[in-house]
């Protein structure tokens, strides 16, 4: 099997992630990976065997001469988690990745909305019918956003939500996502969110008739499954009409929702693995860095405060 192609065994590494039920962008994340750094490799190569530490550095270095340090180390794992499951495999009997230098992981700064009342504001803007939409549909906009503030749901996530991923007794409702990576996880949902998914569902039972189970729970005007395209579109449309554009990060856009749940979570006192469940976090470091902005939000306010001001003056 080790004289197996190198495309042969990519396909067998992706029929054995596919058991795993991760998102179809992850998968199509690992194919492509794989098949860009591949396609590098000089000369082509035949075999597994032939992908020595020497030749996947060298290709590793034409992937990274145009490309974000992010997008690198995205391929670097893609390929160590290939060659890992060759070794499981009694493929090979070594990774090679070792050997190939991984660039350094840049640390995560959130980037909530900015203002003490965005969220506050961006909804109640949006639960009103905007009479200049072709069709408004403010139960479903106000879902969308609520599953980001109030949840933390990656936009992956939103698009693979059923209508029975919501469930539980009422006191006890929750929400049960597919993660990154195809880690599963379960999110409490208070009263505020479970009443909105109600009137969302009653909603769409008006314009569409019933709605099964296992249906897609989001879905746009004409009622097939939002994509991710249209749910981007939805987001930035929304700001547009609460008047906040000037409010969200530059590049944060849905994800600046996410990073707003996260923050308020270590506002009110979750501490660092708390905030990891909750967001499906692979890395405490991860959830550590809203805490330590906190923190910095914190001292930057008792900075800002005139008294502390005047007793510098008084030095």
């Amino acid at each position: 099997m080790q004289h197996a192609s190198v495309s042969e065994l990519i396909d067998e590494f992706l029929a054995a992630r596919a058991t795993r039920k991760p998102s179809v962008h992850t998968l199509a994340a690992y194919r492509r990976d794989l098949h860009l750094v591949a396609q590098l490799v000089d000369p082509a190569p035949l075999t597994v065997s032939d992908l020595s530490p020497r030749v996947l550095r060298a290709a590793f270095a034409r992937f990274a001469a145009n490309r974000s340090p992010a997008s690198v180390s995205r391929a670097w794992s893609s390929w160590n988690a290939f060659f890992t499951f060759l070794v499981t495999e009694q493929v090979i009997p070594g990774n090679p990745m070792s050997a190939v230098d991984k660039p350094r992981q840049t640390v995560l700064i959130p980037k909530p909305l900015r203002g003490e009342d965005t969220p506050e504001v961006l909804l109640r803007a949006v639960s009103t019918a905007d009479e200049t939409q072709r069709d408004p549909w403010p139960e479903r906009d106000v879902v969308v956003l609520a599953l980001a503030l109030c949840a933390g749901l990656r936009l992956s996530e939103m698009l693979a939500l059923r209508v029975g991923s919501i469930a539980g007794r009422p006191g006890e409702r929750r929400v049960e996502v597919a993660g990154k990576g195809g880690r599963p996880r379960m999110v409490p949902i208070e009263g505020g969110l479970d009443a909105a998914v109600g009137r969302y569902l009653e909603s769409r039972r008006v314009r569409f008739g019933r709605v099964g189970s296992t249906a897609p729970l989001l879905v746009d005007r004409r009622g097939e499954p939002l994509r991710r395209g249209g749910l981007q579109y939805l987001v930035r449309s929304c700001y547009r009409r609460a008047g906040i554009g000037d409010r969200v990060p530059r590049g944060a856009q849905l994800h600046a929702l996410r990073h707003t749940f996260a923050t308020r979570l270590a506002e009110d006192g979750a501490n660092a693995s708390e905030i990891m469940r909750l967001l499906g976090h692979a890395s405490l470091a991860t959830s550590q860095s809203y805490i330590e902005v906190t923190a910095e939000q914190q001292r930057a306010a008792v900075q800002a405060n005139r008294t502390n001001r005047v007793l510098g003056e008084l030095g």
